[in-house]
């Protein structure tokens, strides 16, 4: 059933506001023990939570709501100048708990569905993003064990390998600011820990100069602010 979309209609949803079509795609992990258990509760009134889509270990894809209305998954947070992330964003949950690897049919599923998604909504690949990356004091998903690197391959993401060895915090910070990340509302080392989470997620210690090469690559290739949404 890769790539089947499934309708399970969920109440929790409202609509875009000031005027605002997707722009962003942001991914998710459900950190609940199956697919199912996720879906009833983001079609659950009382949760308030949703999303756009929920894709199975399998590969199934349930879809629950229309892409053109707003879905609750993002919270709050921001990513370049966009504040109001779930206006501007398709969210996706994928089933994991945020430890396991994520399977290849679903990997193969999200690759499908995101590439219809971008091409309906023109999105370009650095506009997709983590749940991490727009609110990285709260969240980690999709954590980990997903593969970014693979997904950016694909032209449905974006990546870095630079390599370097000068360490400058200020320089670091600057460059994660055009990048996307909310400089003033996190602590330095949130910012850190978020930029690592998706794109060393085996990195650990204080600030190194792969960090600030690749983060001075990513900002360099992918400003936000060039592109046209606000908040």
């Amino acid at each position: 059933m890769t790539g089947t979309v499934l309708s399970c209609p969920s109440p929790n949803h409202g609509p875009r506001r000031d005027g605002a079509r997707p722009d962003l795609i942001v991914l998710h992990h459900t950190a609940m023990t199956s697919a199912e258990a996720a879906l009833e509760r983001l079609c659950d009134p009382a949760a308030e939570v949703s999303a756009h889509y929920l894709v199975s270990e399998r590969g199934v894809i349930w879809g629950m709501m229309p892409e053109e209305l707003r879905a609750w998954h993002a919270g709050t947070g921001r990513w370049g100048r966009v504040s109001d992330v779930n206006s501007h964003s398709i969210g996706i949950e994928l089933a994991n708990t945020g430890v396991h690897p994520y399977p290849a049919p679903q990997i193969a599923a999200l690759r499908s569905l995101m590439a219809g998604i971008m091409a309906r909504w023109s999105i370009p690949p650095a506009r997709v993003i983590a749940h991490s990356d727009m609110a990285p004091a709260r969240k980690s998903d999709p954590g980990p064990r997903f593969d970014w690197r693979g997904l950016a391959r694909d032209g449905l993401s974006v990546w870095s390998d630079a390599a370097g060895e000068g360490v400058n915090w200020g320089a670091f910070l600057r460059d994660a600011g055009r990048f996307g990340y909310a400089i003033g509302d996190n602590a330095p080392e949130t910012v850190l820990g978020a930029f690592r989470l998706r794109f060393r997620p085996h990195a650990s210690g204080p600030l190194d100069g792969t960090d600030c090469a690749r983060m001075a690559d990513l900002a360099a290739r992918f400003p936000v602010d060039r592109m046209p949404p606000s908040a």
